[in-house]
């Protein structure tokens, strides 16, 4: 081979493997980039994977009326096949436990309430969080001790605001007191109609939590925790009034009036905070190190 031919195929091969090293270290810092976040889908969009359901009066998982259902992309709360409501309040539950994050749920109400439905639960649903889980739940038990991001719909007679505090089984502190009022409303406006709405919650253990529409919080209290009243036919061993809640479980409600969620995503802020490790976040806010990879 000629010298010139030599030199030119070593200035290739120098410039190929020099490519290889920075696209593979392009790749690796694009994969580790601390900052990028990370959102779980809870809801895929395409099936119920992953969810418990119960419907007062009925076992875990009995799907009575094909209550919660998934069409066209959207998670679905539907009463067509119910003859009346007959207070058969039903939840999904997220099958995993959570404590510190950021979650959020695009909703919008749509047609006619289910015959017989309490008229206090028209366009009304929510997002439980903190909630015990489903298969802690007794089989008449109507609401999860829980705390509820409730969502209202508008009525066209004036102000309803969403994204309001509910406290099934559960009491709040807010300004330094304790906040033992059933429901408590947000700041925010009216949503009239069908329309989409996206709802942020911040969740960060038994610290604080807060409840924020296009990024600004209309609600916001600390130390949620187990007590007062609001649910029925609990069992007592798992509600232990005054105890903190550290953690828990996410659920949507079926209050009686049809609901569909589009969206239903979270950010987990628990995680490895070592930042030599390749999976290091720098949004995480509390340290989970036994998670940490240094490969």
């Amino acid at each position: 081979m000629h010298q010139n031919q030599k030199w030119h195929f070593a200035v290739i091969a120098s410039v190929l493997i020099s490519f290889l090293v920075f696209s593979t270290l392009a790749n690796e810092q694009a994969k580790n980039n601390p900052d990028q976040k990370e959102w779980i889908q809870l809801f895929n969009g395409k099936d119920l994977k992953d969810w418990d359901i119960k419907i007062a009066g009925y076992d875990l998982n009995d799907n009575f009326g094909d209550t919660f259902r998934v069409e066209n992309g959207v998670l679905k709360v539907s009463y067509d096949k119910y003859d009346k409501f007959g207070n058969r309040f039903g939840h999904i539950f997220y099958r995993r436990p959570f404590s510190h994050y950021i979650a959020v749920v695009e909703y919008r109400f749509l047609g006619e309430q289910a015959q017989e439905g309490p008229t206090w639960a028209t366009r009304n649903s929510g997002i439980m969080v903190h909630s015990q889980s489903a298969k802690s739940m007794l089989k008449a038990q109507d609401f999860p001790i829980s705390i509820e991001v409730q969502f209202l719909g508008g009525l066209g007679r004036g102000p309803r605001s969403t994204a309001n505090l509910c406290t099934p089984g559960t009491n709040v502190e807010m300004n330094g007191k304790l906040h033992t009022q059933h429901c408590t409303n947000s700041s925010s406006k009216t949503y009239d109609g069908d329309q989409w709405v996206r709802v942020e919650v911040s969740v960060l253990g038994d610290t604080q939590i807060k409840h924020m529409i296009d990024g600004v919080t209309v609600l916001s209290y600390e130390k949620p925790q187990i007590g007062d009243g609001a649910v029925n036919n609990y069992d007592a061993s798992v509600k232990k009034d005054g105890t903190l809640l550290t953690e828990g479980y996410i659920a949507l409600q079926a209050e009686s009036h049809p609901i569909e969620f589009r969206k239903v995503e979270l950010l987990n802020l628990v995680g490895c905070m070592d930042s030599k490790a390749s999976n290091y976040k720098s949004y995480y806010v509390k340290a989970d190190n036994s998670t940490c990879k240094y490969k």
